[in-house]
């Protein structure tokens, strides 16, 4: 179907609802890149009026990439909570715009609406709003899950403490994971993106973090960031699997790239389910995102990287993960191109994702060779803080040296939990008063603290 806007004497036309998407998202380098973005501002503005006239119904029945050709939309349509949709089935996408900003729209009819959006409606409405209304709609969105501790409740932010190492070497990551538990760090997990896929060397991964967290009885969870057949392997073997992770994508090729798909998620969903490590829940899956990946892979078939991006969050919807994560400016600037790219970027995976009712934290990062910096990192964590984002990264001085890129420190976590009075999940703070590393006001003590901790920590920190 051909969609057409008139503005004064010129007549705008689209070829069909891709085009429409692709033409009416804000300027960035990859959509550029893949030849589906508006050329002018007039031709994107056309595209956003035209977009704003369609109705959500719309969506259900011009699919944007073929149900018989790709798996992800056939769970978009297989999954579609009709029930759900009622109540917005009579909205076009502007009108849609208007009734998320509205009071009407209340925390608890958000959740109620979300089994009902379909990712592809999610990133239109998510095109015909600013950075506020972006904020403003997704800091109403709750979306809480539990493992060993309780995460994204309203008023808490929680931090992936992230202790890579360029050679695994365990001192070395004993050493940044004892830095950050003492800012306050890691209670969203203590995740690991290992320099090997060596299975040995990952179940000595595994065992290293998993006896950190039971000598210090640390509610949290632990994840070993290897692809997932490693997981299940490492499962079967009698590893101490907490959260099973995969980098996911919005479309079946992409997916296929990653060697992956939805069968092999479920197979690892229930081979950590079966293992039952959880506490105060059973939110066993992690995963990881970015806008750009399905371009990468030659994979988006003329769609928009923003629509793609949403498209995975149906897929990390259907296998109820306890967290997933939007690596915002990792893959570099051919698809982010800078800083305001990046900034708005990222709070579009957020809103889409917390629309969507997944749980979505944000690695604010970026590359070197892209044109950010850390002020700009600075303003899109506290802009996602304000929204109500689910966790950030922490790693020592925000400096990768494993996968060398930019991100975020524990103390950008302790200045933002400060700035907008945000707690640690509750169970995790609880830790943190009882192991002295916080008062009871919530302040952070002097680190002086950490010689009773090291003395408690010889066989990973001590001198060889």
């Amino acid at each position: 179907m051909t969609y057409s806007y008139i503005a004064g004497t010129h007549t705008y036309q689209f070829a069909d609802l891709k085009e429409v998407l692709a033409k009416a998202t804000p300027a960035r380098s990859g959509d550029f890149l893949a030849g589906v973005a508006a050329q002018t501002y007039a031709e994107r503005m056309a595209a956003r009026m035209c977009l704003s006239a369609i109705p959500l119904k719309r969506f259900l029945e011009e699919l944007i990439i073929p149900y018989e050709t790709d798996e992800v939309t056939r769970l978009i349509v297989d999954t579609h909570d009709k029930q759900a949709f009622a109540s917005i089935s009579h909205l076009t996408v502007g009108d849609f715009r208007d009734w998320l900003l509205s009071d009407l729209a209340d925390s608890a009819t958000l959740k109620q609406v979300a089994p009902g959006i379909t990712p592809e409606m999610a990133a239109a409405v998510c095109k015909l709003m600013r950075n506020q209304d972006l904020i403003l709609v997704a800091k109403k969105c709750h979306v809480v899950t539990a493992f060993r501790n309780t995460i994204g409740l309203p008023g808490h932010l929680s931090v992936r403490l992230q202790p890579n190492h360029p050679v695994d070497d365990a001192r070395g990551i004993a050493a940044s994971m004892l830095d950050g538990l003492l800012y306050g760090s890691g209670d969203a997990v203590i995740g690991i993106n290992p320099a090997t896929d060596s299975l040995p060397a990952l179940m000595d991964l595994y065992y290293l973090v998993d006896e950190v967290i039971n000598q210090y009885e640390i509610p949290t969870q632990s994840c070993i960031l290897t692809h997932v057949t490693n997981q299940i392997k490492l499962i079967e073997r009698g590893a101490p699997v907490d959260l099973v992770f995969q980098s996911i994508a919005g479309t079946e090729k992409a997916n296929k790239s990653f060697g992956i798909d939805i069968a092999l998620l479920k197979e690892a969903q229930s081979a950590a389910l079966s293992l039952n490590r959880g506490t105060v829940g059973n939110n066993v899956m992690y995963f990881e995102t970015g806008q750009g990946s399905v371009l990468s892979a030659n994979a988006n078939f003329g769609v928009d990287q923003q629509t793609c991006e949403a498209r995975a969050y149906a897929v990390a919807r259907h296998l109820s993960p306890l967290l997933s994560n939007t690596v915002v400016g990792f893959i570099g600037p051919e698809y982010l191109y800078d800083g305001k790219q990046i900034i708005r970027a990222g709070l579009e995976d957020h809103f889409c994702g917390k629309l969507l009712g997944v749980p979505l934290g944000c690695d604010v990062c970026y590359t070197n060779h892209a044109e950010a910096d850390q002020d700009d990192m600075d303003t899109l964590m506290t802009l996602l803080a304000t929204a109500g984002l689910t966790f950030i990264m922490g790693i020592p001085g925000a400096d990768d040296i494993m996968l060398n890129y930019q991100t975020t420190s524990f103390h950008d976590a302790l200045y933002l939990r400060k700035v907008l009075a945000l707690k640690a999940a509750p169970e995790f703070e609880v830790w943190l008063k009882k192991m002295q590393i916080m008062d009871a006001d919530g302040n952070i003590q002097p680190i002086d603290h950490a010689h009773q901790m090291l003395k408690n920590m010889p066989k990973y920190l001590t001198p060889p």
